[in-house]
């Protein structure tokens, strides 16, 4: 005669383990890669940067990121989407944000020496680096930056 064999059945605490790991990763990948919209008007170029910074007396903020860097969105949704910091931004500087994996951008990323995403770079109209910061910058370290410059 043949035994049957029956399934086990799992430990209840081993389905709330698994259940709560799903739900904490789900809730990391989009905490990770959400990107508030903001009111800062971005460039997305240099030339029209410098010409507006020119014409409205400011210096340049230029953003080098990419569309994977998890924390480029965190520095979006923590510190560009900030009132305080929007109102700052527009009073200071003529905002530039640069995609590193645009083919466009190469003369840029190469002229700036970049090798890795988040960087930021407060630069003259004429492209002198007044101050930099490699990584994510939090809010306060970004408007002693911004009201330095």
């Amino acid at each position: 005669m043949k035994k049957i064999k029956s399934k086990k059945k799992t430990h209840p605490f081993w389905s709330f383990f698994w259940l709560t790991f799903l739900v904490v990763s789900l809730w990391y990948a989009w905490h990770s890669f959400y990107a508030p919209s903001n009111d800062i008007t971005w460039k997305d170029n240099l030339e029209s940067a410098q010409k507006l910074a020119y014409n409205s007396d400011k210096n340049i903020m230029v953003l080098f990121t990419t569309e994977w860097c998890s924390p480029c969105r965190i520095m979006k949704r923590e510190v560009f989407a900030d009132n305080e910091v929007t109102k700052a931004m527009d009073a200071k500087v003529v905002s530039l944000e640069i995609n590193i994996d645009d083919p466009n951008s190469e003369t840029l990323v190469k002229q700036y020496n970049i090798g890795a995403t988040p960087t930021t770079i407060f630069i003259d109209p004429e492209g002198k680096v007044i101050d930099y910061a490699v990584g994510k910058v939090g809010k306060t370290k970004f408007l002693e930056m911004l009201l330095n410059i």
